[in-house]
């Protein structure tokens, strides 16, 4: 069997093999080694008869229980590789481990293992400069509400559908939640059924630019005869005239990070939520998330 030793090893070795073959004294060996001259004559005793073994601690020749096996590395692997927690980042795929299939692991060794195997938590990011500066909250609830969807795999495979919802800007409390194939009007009417009908009627609205929201201001519509009758000055989208009649400001985000809330709400959702459980259950973690 191959031995390893490290430097203090390799030095008492080199010492006591020495004065076994009479090239050092006893005294010589325990001044050099810092031991007694007692533990020398027991060192070059076990060392006659065990040979280098004898200088190496003995928890080194014995493999660690903490070790983990092969087999259950490969378990590790081929569970990271189910669809439904291919996107899991490390410590969440932990939990996961720990509280689905009694596996408990430590997360620098699991961290190792999904490393040595071409695998990447999905949050491991490089930090970028902070071109946006933050924007502070609305004093008090149901003074704002920020909107969007976001497409994923939300029932694992490859195809995606798009969660559409409402967040309050100043407590972060999701007012609304619909998942569609597409990001349309219906799933944002759905989202603004479900807000009016649990929380009220909002003070404004603020989505991006999508075409549900706001009229391409680059293309040009005429406005009908009815139209401009009934006083309007610009054409507006089916939405916009819904949340104008309810008497809701909407005006747009510039950019995804004046949206951060829901912004880091989809991360969080996509990530944590949804991932290790069936469709079956999807509906009713939504139902519990607008009334949490």
């Amino acid at each position: 069997m191959k031995l390893s030793m490290s430097k203090k090893e390799l030095l008492k070795h080199y010492v006591i093999k020495n004065s076994v073959e009479g090239q050092l004294t006893v005294n010589q060996a325990a001044e050099r080694l810092n031991l007694s001259t007692r533990r020398i004559k027991q060192l070059k005793k076990e060392y006659r008869e065990k040979g280098a073994a004898a200088v190496i601690h003995g928890n080194s020749l014995n493999p660690s229980p903490k070790k983990l096996s092969d087999d259950l590395k490969e378990k590790i692997i081929s569970i990271r590789k189910l669809p439904s927690f291919i996107h899991s980042n490390f410590t969440h795929f932990n939990e996961i481990l720990f509280n689905s299939y009694d596996i408990n692991i430590s997360y620098s060794s699991l961290y190792r293992i999904l490393n040595e195997h071409g695998f990447k938590s999905p949050k491991k990011r490089r930090k970028r400069k902070k071109l946006h500066p933050s924007r502070q909250r609305k004093p008090a609830e149901g003074l704002m509400l920020q909107a969007d969807a976001t497409p994923f795999p939300w029932f694992g495979g490859k195809t995606k559908y798009s969660l559409h919802g409402f967040i309050d800007d100043a407590t972060g409390k999701i007012t609304g939640l619909y998942i569609c194939k597409n990001e349309c009007l219906l799933g944002y009417l759905e989202v603004l059924r479900q807000t009016l009908t649990n929380f009220g009627i909002p003070q404004s609205l603020y989505p991006d630019k999508y075409s549900v929201f706001f009229v391409n201001p680059k293309k040009k519509f005429d406005l009908s005869i009815e139209e401009q009758l009934n006083g309007i000055t610009k054409r507006i989208t089916q939405f916009g005239r819904i949340i104008q009649d309810l008497g809701i400001d909407m005006f747009p985000a510039h950019s995804p990070q004046a949206k951060g809330r829901i912004e880091r709400l989809w991360e969080t959702l996509q990530i944590n939520t949804f991932l290790p459980l069936g469709p079956s259950v999807i509906f009713h973690c939504i139902c519990q998330l607008i009334h949490s």
